[in-house]
């Protein structure tokens, strides 16, 4: 049986305010619009800020992994899960509007899994996060991955208070996302690109890729894999060995 936990959203947290002033002009009416930006999310920050601080005290490493619907981000976790699983306690959180089919789909693995509902929202903040780490009880892992919903869009403009931030992108969804999607990219420690397994049915160019990528961000980590023959795989379990190692050892 899969925990659902319905997470409550805040109107101090929308990214967007209009304001519509309308003046009277004979017969006909004006509407101005005025989009602000808050930063995000000032609040947000300093709040998941707070929850990576907690997270290192309890020694709990949370990684954010964010994508596109469809890229791969649950089949990639079942094999990461099965190749960590006896070196640490990982445990999941699903993101989702609504259902629970990839909660289910980890438990397969023996992993602990719970669906958070965002209630229409298309990512989760450091509010939300800290909501379904208290329900699950991150303290009691080594590793929680928080698997974001899935949009290149949202998910990158919220600060959830996790220690990395990872993406994955597919090769059928080719390889200038990196120019259409920019901050999804900026906010990124590692892009892993899945689905090399079909490079040769796309036409999908390594190369410009990474070179698009580190045009966003130099500083990121380009990892080829195929989640589903597992190429690629022991360099990017590495790099996340190392992480959550590097984090206990920080407290």
């Amino acid at each position: 049986m899969i925990d659902i936990i319905q997470l409550c959203t805040y109107n101090k947290n929308s990214y967007y305010y209009n304001w519509y002033n309308q003046r009277e002009r004979g017969n006909m009416k004006e509407f101005k619009v005025i989009e602000v930006k808050r930063s995000i999310l000032e609040d947000n920050d300093a709040d998941a800020e707070k929850l990576r601080q907690e997270l290192k005290e309890e020694g709990t490493f949370l990684l954010n992994l964010m994508s596109s619907p469809g890229a791969g981000k649950t089949t990639m976790l079942k094999r990461t899960i099965s190749m960590l699983a006896d070196e640490m306690k990982i445990g999941v959180m699903e993101a989702d509007i609504d259902s629970d089919v990839d909660a289910q789909a980890i438990t397969e693995t023996g992993a602990r899994s719970i669906q958070l509902h965002t209630g229409g929202m298309c990512h989760l903040d450091a509010s939300m996060t800290r909501q379904g780490l208290l329900e699950f009880g991150a303290g009691d892992f080594d590793l929680v991955v928080l698997e974001n919903v899935g949009n290149l869009v949202c998910p990158a403009e919220f600060d959830t208070g996790a220690c990395r931030n990872v993406m994955i992108l597919s090769v059928p969804e080719g390889d200038d996302k990196p120019l259409k999607y920019p901050l999804m990219f900026s906010v990124c420690d590692v892009a892993l690109i899945n689905k090399i397994d079909v490079l040769p049915y796309f036409d999908f160019d390594m190369d410009k890729c990474r070179e698009y990528i580190h045009r966003r961000n130099p500083k990121a980590k380009i990892i080829p894999i195929s989640a589903k023959d597992g190429e690629g795989f022991m360099e990017w379990t590495q790099w996340l060995r190392e992480e959550v190692a590097a984090w206990a050892n920080s407290k």
